[in-house]
């Protein structure tokens, strides 16, 4: 487990595409758009950064890139779908703490700036950095409603920041020994059906918190570049079963198997007041990966 120290200075790199900044690639985008449609749309941002972005598979031995914005839908039988039966009365998820680490802007380094963040497979660093976090392969899907009307609905067009922890607790952009690193960060566009997922590994449990991950809803991709333009902040939380499963067996959790066992929902900063809304739903394995899935009213 790491100090969470904060380095003193951040490294730099040589100007070059993708240290522009994401506003420079909404610029590009917004001019696209007119002409391409939809699917160039798409297209475009799978290109952004495509030579500098890594994506580990889920921790495999096959590495690739990957800055789709959205995966769609669930397939039938996972949780999640399109009958999660999300109702105006359930309420908005929880507003939370965003944490010391959040990456945004608002407390030191700012990922949101940085070209080459809207991408789906959040397990490499991208731009400068060239390290990947290693772990038990995670996909998550989340699907965002807008609770404004009468009925919940897809908020299609919104988007998603989604950052968490290593295998080692550490948080990237921060903690002294990955400090000039940005995996396990990305931001995602829902789809028409307000659908997003994205590939990652499972993080580890540090001391004083259960095991989770942190996201922001923004109302649109365009506005995902500043903290202050955030429709909430919110935590998942990962079920006590599925932690015990991955931190009793899998490579590289061996201190989080111990953190875990003095943690609890009912005592955690964050979750003690209620998770009901925040519990993801998961499947899977360690040896095939888990998907977790949660519902984001707002």
């Amino acid at each position: 487990m790491s100090s969470h120290g904060h380095p003193e200075q951040q490294p730099t790199h040589a100007v070059e595409e993708h240290d522009l900044g994401l506003a420079h690639d909404l610029g590009r985008l917004s001019r696209q758009r007119r002409s391409w449609g939809r699917r160039g749309l798409l297209g475009l941002l799978g290109g952004v950064g495509a030579t500098a972005l890594v994506g580990c598979a889920g921790g495999s031995d096959t590495q690739a890139a990957s800055t789709s914005t959205s995966q769609g839908a669930p397939p039938a039988g996972v949780p999640g779908g399109a009958e999660s039966g999300v109702e105006v009365a359930d309420g908005e998820i929880p507003e939370e703490t965003a944490g010391p680490y959040p990456g945004d802007g608002s407390n030191g380094p700012d990922v949101l700036s940085e070209s080459g963040v809207v991408r789906s497979d959040i397990t490499a660093s991208f731009g400068g950095s060239t390290g990947v976090a290693e772990g038990v392969p995670v996909t998550v899907r989340m699907k965002v409603y807008d609770l404004a009307g009468e009925e919940a609905t897809p908020l299609a067009g919104s988007a998603l920041y989604l950052w968490h922890c290593d295998r080692d607790g550490r948080y990237s952009m921060y903690d002294d020994e990955v400090a000039d690193q940005n995996y396990l960060r990305g931001v995602q566009e829902a789809d028409a059906d307000g659908y997003l997922s994205f590939t990652t590994i499972f993080p580890a449990c540090y001391d004083g918190r259960w095991p989770h991950m942190h996201f922001e809803v923004y109302p649109s991709l365009e506005e995902a570049t500043s903290a202050e333009n955030k429709l909430r902040t919110s935590q998942l939380a990962i079920p006590a079963a599925t932690c015990q499963e991955v931190y009793g067996v899998a490579e590289g959790y061996d201190s989080s198997a111990e953190t875990f066992a003095s943690v609890s929902l009912d005592t955690d900063m964050v979750f003690s007041d209620g998770w009901s809304l925040q519990l993801a739903t998961v499947t899977g394995s360690v040896d095939e990966g888990y998907v977790f899935v949660l519902d984001v009213p707002v």
